[in-house]
Formats: structure tokens, C-alpha cells, sequence
């Protein structure tokens, strides 16, 4: 093998996800970085969305030794469970360790957060249930003969934070882990290696996020990586956009002259779309990963 990772850097239009509530108020995710806070979503929500999405977990199997864990043993193993690919730990009897495959950074809004917050109720449900069941929640409430009925018809109404914004997140896979498990003898085969990335790829290129009951379209509009020698996030330092503006500069030019690809998803998405493309002729989105997958196909049959 030639020791290689693939990475990927992705400016996506996605929604955070959610922290702890309070009552019936919901809050969004947020960083602070340089004296501003930032919505996010979090590398684990992407890791799980993309294992989900790209059957990873389709042949998923857990067993529960004080918590559930991914079941590993003898007959389920890396070779043939594509759920161990994101990585395990396993305590029954020994405890066995295999890292993840890929790694995720955290989809960070490019732009500081601006509070955007939604009401909503369950007033159809909590009216149907009241008319069946002759509760009338509407009526004045009389504090010394209050009938209880009137409160038991189940209407809440909540809160919550929005944010849906250019957010970055990166991906990088080190090529050489896909398939090998050091506490196996057994491996995935060439096959089944070139399928489990490109199942990833697949995933991120049509990713859809379910928020708050909404579907999210959450595929690239920008993404810059490649093949390369880094097993590292290689771009995600020189990937910067702000007010919708990528910042082309010298750092970020030079790592994409290193053998790497640009994809853009033209539409107006940016406002300097047309200096991006004078810049760094960039592919399609599907032409993107196509040439990706070639190159995935190669590295593994060469």
C-alpha cells in the first residue's frame, strides 16, 4: 500500500443540532472561538448520520456488558461486520480496542450565530383529543371550582432555536485502516474495502440530516481534497468563508496545487462564485466524486 488518507473539507448549508433543553425551550449546539459563538453540529451527529445513511450499520450487532457495545467475537469481525469500520471498543472478556477508520471535525457555522427562535404548539392534536373526550380548554378557568378536565387535553406549546447557515466540516480516511482490525488476523477484502469507502463518499454527496421532524439537505456546495500524503484534515485551516465569501489565499492555493481537486455546486451560493471558478477551475459536484472514486478504485487495485 502507499500509506495514504483521503480528506475532505465540505462547505454545507446545515442545521445544528440540539443540546440540553430547558422545560420546553430547546437550544441549539454552540462554540465560542475568538470571542464570538458559533452554531454547530457535532462530529458525532455526522459520523452517526453518515454510518446510518451508507449501511454501514445495516449488519449492526450489540451486546450489552453494563452498556451496549458493538458486538465483536470470532465470527463477527472486521472482515465481515462493516458496522466495526467506525471504530469499537469491546469489554467482554478482554477488552479490545479497534480506532475508527475516518475521523469527522464538528460542522461549525462559518458566521456567528444569530438567534432565530420558532414557537410552535400541538393545538390540532390537543383540540381533537379535547372534542372526543368534551374537555373544553378554552373555557375561563374558575381558581376555586377549577374542573380539571380543562387541563388534561395535553396542549404545550414550546420553543425553539433555529439555525440553518454555511457550515465547514472535514473528513479525512486513512485508506490503509479500511478493512484490518490489529485484534483480528481476518481482513476485508480488496472489494469490499473500495465499497465501504465509496459508500461513505456516496453518503456525504447526497447527505440529508432529519432536524426537528425537517429534512435537511445537507450535500456540498463547496469542497476542496483528495489522495494525498496528509492523514490529516489537510484544508480545513485554509478553508475559510465569511458573509458567504471564501477566502482564496495563498495557503489555501498552494495545498490544493499538491494534487487535490475542487468541487463546486454552481447557483450562486457564493459571492464570489466567479472568482473561485477563475481561481481554481473547479469540477461539478458529481464530476467531483467521480474522479474520487476512480482514484479510490486505483489506490486499492494497483
Amino acid at each position: 500500500m502507499k500509506n495514504k488518507a483521503l480528506t475532505l473539507t465540505i462547505i454545507s448549508n446545515i442545521t445544528s443540532n440540539y443540546g440540553e433543553g430547558l422545560g420546553n425551550v430547546s437550544t441549539v449546539q454552540k462554540v465560542f472561538r475568538n470571542g464570538k459563538v458559533y452554531a454547530t453540529r457535532s462530529r458525532e451527529s455526522l459520523k452517526n448520520a453518515i454510518m446510518v445513511q451508507s449501511g454501514l450499520y445495516d449488519d449492526l450487532k450489540v451486546t450489552v456488558d453494563g452498556a451496549a457495545q458493538k458486538l465483536v467475537n470470532d465470527d463477527v469481525n472486521i472482515s465481515n461486520c462493516k458496522a466495526l469500520e467506525g471504530g469499537y471498543m469491546n469489554t467482554s472478556g478482554t477488552t479490545n480496542i479497534r480506532k475508527s477508520s475516518f475521523y469527522l471535525t464538528d460542522a461549525v457555522s462559518c458566521d456567528e450565530f444569530v438567534n432565530e427562535t420558532r414557537f410552535h404548539n400541538n393545538l390540532y392534536l390537543a383540540s381533537a383529543y379535547a372534542k372526543e373526550n368534551k374537555i373544553n380548554f378554552q373555557a375561563k378557568k374558575d381558581r376555586e371550582n377549577e374542573d380539571k378536565k380543562e387541563n388534561s387535553s395535553g396542549l404545550m406549546p414550546y420553543q425553539y432555536e433555529f439555525d440553518k447557515s454555511l457550515k465547514k466540516y472535514s473528513i479525512t480516511i486513512d485508506l490503509d485502516k479500511v478493512g484490518v482490525d490489529e485484534n483480528s488476523p481476518s481482513q476485508a477484502d480488496t472489494g469490499e474495502k473500495i465499497q465501504r469507502v465509496l459508500s461513505i463518499l456516496k453518503t456525504i454527496q447526497n447527505l440529508s440530516l432529519i432536524v426537528k421532524g425537517n429534512m435537511d439537505n445537507a450535500e456540498p456546495l463547496l469542497i476542496f481534497g483528495g489522495i494525498g500524503e496528509y492523514k490529516t484534515h489537510y484544508f480545513d485551516n485554509v478553508v475559510n468563508v465569511k458573509r458567504d465569501t471564501l477566502n482564496i489565499e495563498n495557503g489555501l492555493k498552494d495545498r490544493v496545487k499538491n494534487g487535490y481537486r475542487v468541487g463546486l455546486l454552481r447557483g450562486g451560493n457564493f459571492i464570489n462564485e466567479e472568482d473561485i471558478v477563475n481561481e481554481f477551475s473547479p469540477l461539478s459536484i458529481s464530476e467531483f466524486f467521480k474522479d474520487l472514486e476512480e482514484d479510490v478504485k486505483s489506490y486499492y487495485e494497483e
